[in-house]
């Protein structure tokens, strides 16, 4: 027997004696335990130096996802992605690697899997082969096994950062300038209706996070998920999450049906941490009733074909409601649209701020606020005045005015400076 056998065998050994009080320690508390046995019989063996690697290993093995674990605790991994048992590629600053680590074999993946899916009380199996789920320190998991998984199972994991991000950070990684978060902030402050857009990986829900630290204390605010993973600050929350169907096929609460019991636990703000089909209406609605200052995200590639992928999701309501209905319920429900989008670098930064400012025929009219300048490699504010504006007291048009000019001021400058037509 090798010596990560031996170990492996000593580990099993100290959880069996354990196995009643087990149930009472921390994860680190069994990781210490289970630790010391291994290193106990190593030293009977006379292996220590051999052994100080494997004894990790044998611990993320038994109780932890096996390789995953090294990439989860390395802060500088954004994204993991399991294609296989002895395929993982990672994402480092944006830039897509292979690992040398690697599953012994497929039942182990699915063993990670199961782990995972678990105690969150969801299942995958043959008959429900995709599953989406979360960690305990909250990255966001999705799997997949055979039969729809032809190479075998395979995991993606959305890590978020542990250190918190605020808009100041945006600004100083580039993604936005002053004026935008500026503005963003005024515009969560003054209860404007948010949808944040942009395709997967661009930092919708980071950018979510963020704008909801904008939020008074004082406000009630529920969030809805499918998967939770939104860190909303505030005291007063009540977080939920959709649950998939049992082995029955029953049992099952969608996020359109935690969306219409919101309305009835009195919240300020309603924030959906993604539209993806009918709860787009029930959203709209509430926006359009006294929820005033709610937020969501959507997956769209510009401000317009977010509009459009509305018009569509409401429609998959099944309400058969005119689109000129739809687009009426659009109009007064959002009132803000922000692009955000990942460049071929792995950068993600703000690319637009959008006003929907009515409806001219059954056309939606919308107004760029800012918007990135590819040539030029900035951010341009188009001097475009928020319609939005003309219905606040005059010290917070003020306040909104003062940030869009300022930042159209310093676009002016640049081009008369550069002579650059933007």
């Amino acid at each position: 027997m090798d010596v990560y056998q031996q170990l492996k065998s000593s580990a099993l050994t100290a959880l069996d004696l354990h196995r009643a009080q087990i149930d009472n320690y921390s994860d680190q508390q069994v990781r210490s335990l289970v630790g010391e046995a291994m290193m106990r019989s190593a030293a009977e063996l006379g292996v220590q130096e051999q052994a100080l690697p494997l004894v990790e290993t044998v611990l993320d093995d038994l109780l932890g996802l096996g390789p995953l674990e090294p990439l989860l605790r390395d802060s500088a991994v954004s994204e993991i992605m399991v294609n296989r048992f002895d395929q993982i590629f990672v994402e480092r600053a944006g830039q897509l690697r292979k690992s040398d680590l690697q599953f012994q074999n497929e039942a182990s993946v699915k063993r990670a899997i199961e782990r995972i899916v678990t105690p969150l009380g969801r299942r995958i199996d043959e008959s429900s082969p995709m599953v989406d789920a979360r960690l305990l320190c909250g990255s966001r998991v999705n799997a997949v096994i055979p039969p729809l998984a032809l190479d075998g199972s395979c995991i993606t994991i959305r890590k978020f950062s542990s250190q918190r991000l605020y808009l100041q950070n945006l600004i100083e990684m580039g993604s936005c300038t002053e004026g935008m978060a500026g503005f963003l902030q005024l515009a969560v402050r003054l209860r404007m209706n948010i949808v944040i857009s942009g395709g997967t990986g661009s930092g919708k829900t980071t950018l979510l996070n963020i704008l909801a630290d904008s939020i008074t204390e004082h406000e009630r605010v529920i969030t809805i998920e499918d998967a939770a993973e939104l860190n909303i600050p505030q005291s007063n929350q009540v977080r939920l999450e959709a649950r998939p169907a049992n082995q029955e096929g029953e049992g099952q609460v969608s996020i359109r049906q935690l969306v219409i019991n919101a309305l009835r636990m009195r919240p300020d703000r309603i924030i959906v941490g993604e539209c993806r089909s009918g709860e787009s209406l029930d959203m709209l609605q509430a926006m359009n009733t006294g929820h005033s200052g709610s937020m969501t995200t959507l997956h769209a590639n510009k401000p317009r074909d977010a509009v459009r992928r509305l018009e569509t999701m409401v429609l998959m309501a099944g309400m058969e409601l005119p689109l000129l209905a739809i687009r009426q319920q659009i109009v007064s429900a959002v009132n803000i649209i922000v692009q955000v989008n990942r460049t071929l670098g792995g950068k993600r930064r703000i690319t637009s701020i959008t006003e929907i400012q009515g409806l001219e025929g059954d056309v939606v009219q919308l107004a760029e606020l800012w918007c990135w300048n590819e040539s030029r490699q900035q951010h341009v504010a188009t001097g475009e005045i928020p319609k939005f504006a003309e219905q606040l007291n005059s010290e917070d048009k003020a306040s909104v005015l003062s940030v869009c000019v300022a930042d159209n001021e310093l676009t002016c400058l640049s081009e008369h400076m550069f002579g650059a037509n933007l």
